[in-house]
């Protein structure tokens, strides 16, 4: 004991022997790959057998560092990452060569003014206040890309807010955009593992124009709370036209593969106002006025 105290821990820590190890003298028995350190064999980590391993981690470090950054709740932005924000959209248009390129550079430019209210609700949804904790809440998390990712990304940056990037690796290189902060930004490799990590802070999720990654990470959230995994939130799709033309929700109603009842598990939102007033809207309902309406 020192001074009456007991030791916090009787053995080194694992990086002061990983240090140790790297600097290990050169021999046939060293260089071979048996002798590295488990946890410094990326041979041995990627191996196919290591799958249920390589899941944990992905699931323990972004976690491990949310909850140290105390992010209580999070603000969740999906979108596409076609979407250009209003100063280029014109470009697109000018690089049209086809008339079908045209017409689809014509549409994105529409769609562009999402960019603004993507971005302008990262900025609402980010002057949230601590709680009695310290924890922060409706912290903006994108998937850390480009358009309205960089929007929602952008938005909480304008107020000086941190914001979550949650980035994924694809076969084509897809840097984090340049607003997220950067002790929030997560790569993953296994989808599954991403989107669980979309959902678990949670607390109100935003769902702009977008094809079909939009749609997975939208469906399986609407899945998970139509059959009662995950507890009822805001679900707020942008773009009434969009949607209804490209999903018919009321003939799923009607062909009996959902309940009516299922359809209002979504709002239809044009504006980031709007939005922020649906959030504020089901959270007085919920926990009861004097708490939401911190929420300015």
């Amino acid at each position: 004991m020192n001074n009456g105290r007991i030791p916090s821990r009787v053995f080194q820590p694992a990086s002061q022997d990983a240090a140790v190890a790297r600097k290990t003298t050169s021999s046939p028995q060293t260089e071979s790959s048996a002798y590295r350190l488990a946890f410094q064999d990326d041979d041995f980590l990627l191996r196919e057998d290591l799958r249920p391993v390589r899941f944990q981690l992905e699931l323990m470090k972004p976690e491990l560092l949310l909850e140290e950054a105390k992010i209580g709740s999070t603000f969740v932005f999906y979108g596409s990452a076609r979407i250009p924000e209003p100063a280029k959209a014109d470009a697109l248009i000018a690089a049209a060569t086809t008339d079908t390129q045209r017409r689809i550079a014509e549409r994105l430019k529409a769609k562009s003014r999402y960019y603004d209210e993507a971005r302008k609700l990262a900025q609402l949804a980010s002057k949230a206040p601590e709680d009695a904790k310290g924890l922060r809440h409706f912290v903006v998390c994108s998937g850390g890309g480009p358009s309205i990712m960089e929007a929602a990304n952008r938005g909480a940056d304008d107020v000086g807010a941190e914001s979550i990037g949650l980035n994924i690796v694809l076969p084509y290189e897809q840097l984090p955009n340049p607003y997220v902060t950067p002790s929030l930004s997560f790569q993953f490799h296994y989808f599954a593992l991403r989107k669980m990590h979309f959902l678990l802070r949670a607390r109100a999720v935003a769902v702009f124009p977008g094809g079909f990654g939009t749609f997975d990470e939208t469906f399986e959230l609407l899945t998970l709370v139509q059959t009662g995994k995950m507890a009822r939130l805001p679900i707020l799709l942008f773009g009434r036209d969009f949607w209804t033309r490209v999903v018919n929700f009321d003939a799923l109603a009607e062909e009996g593969v959902i309940s009516p009842n299922d359809i209002d598990l979504i709002r239809f939102v044009e504006t980031a106002d709007e939005a922020w007033s649906a959030v504020r809207d089901f959270y007085r309902e919920k926990e009861g006025a004097a708490r939401v309406d911190e929420i300015a």
